[in-house]
């Protein structure tokens, strides 16, 4: 399928396909946009802009295209995991109002909780040797692998039968967060020891910035404590595969927990 893809700097363009149409836009400037949105007729839309020109956009969208595939959140699932307030899922509901407003015809992506999150959480402590302190090791999640979603959302652009889906992805099992870390110990092959880290230090630990996010997935982790995740059968409803389970996804990843990402040399 012939791809047109929207970077803010021409640099970026360095890392993806050379085969795909590169053109130069800001979601901070919707009158950049017209330009990359002539004779398109499907959009993928990744929010990554403060709010503020969120409705301007979806104008544009709408004077072009004639979908939207909008990668959102599960904030509708009836789960205390995804019921916290939560200031990015405020958001998402916000743009999912605004496109339902133009009468676009909509595809919903709601993936949950990301396998590759471990990278940024546990990976430092494990390269190190040491133990992975972290709190609620208990709460079970059901973590998606990358690649799956990608996969649902280039079906659903190029697919058709997928207007009005609206679709919550999950991985195949629910797992706590202590057994996602002795499954990654189990594929490199040694024991990794899981600390049970006490929210409040948590909390201070954590830089500033990062303060909502965490405040959210503490409350988040907390409500969901003696149930299962939530899963579902939308990835292989939709693709006719199963989703990777998250040891095949540690097992692909074993390196990025092993090798320096930021070698000196």
């Amino acid at each position: 399928m012939p791809v047109r893809a929207l970077v803010r700097r021409s640099e970026a363009a360095a890392t993806l396909p050379t085969n795909i149409e590169i053109v130069t836009g800001d979601l901070t400037e919707p009158e950049s946009l017209d330009a990359a949105l002539r004779a398109v007729s499907t959009v993928f839309l990744v929010w990554t802009a403060p709010p503020q020109t969120a409705a301007a956009v979806v104008d544009r969208l709408a004077a072009h295209a004639q979908r939207v595939v909008y990668l959102s959140a599960p904030h509708r699932t009836p789960h205390p995991f995804f019921r916290q307030p939560n200031p990015m899922a405020a958001l998402h509901a916000e743009i999912e109002r605004l496109i339902a407003g133009t009468g676009l015809d909509s595809t919903i992506i709601r993936p949950g909780m990301f396998a590759s999150n471990t990278l940024l959480w546990w990976a430092a402590a494990i390269r190190a040797d040491g133990p992975v302190r972290w709190p609620y090791g208990a709460a079970e999640t059901a973590p998606i692998d990358d690649r799956d979603v990608a996969a649902v959302v280039a079906r659903t652009l190029h697919e058709d039968g997928h207007a009005g889906g609206d679709y919550v992805l999950t991985g195949p099992e629910s797992v706590s967060q202590a057994e996602q870390v002795g499954i990654i110990g189990d594929v490199l092959g040694r024991p990794i020891v899981f600390e049970e880290l006490p929210p409040d230090e948590f909390r201070r630990e954590t830089p500033e910035a990062a303060r909502p996010a965490v405040d959210m997935l503490l409350a988040a982790w907390n409500a969901t404590m003696g149930q299962p995740a939530y899963v579902t059968s939308t990835v292989a409803d939709i693709l006719g595969t199963s989703p990777r389970t998250f040891r095949q996804w540690a097992t692909d990843h074993a390196t990025a927990f092993t090798e320096d990402p930021h070698p000196t040399n």
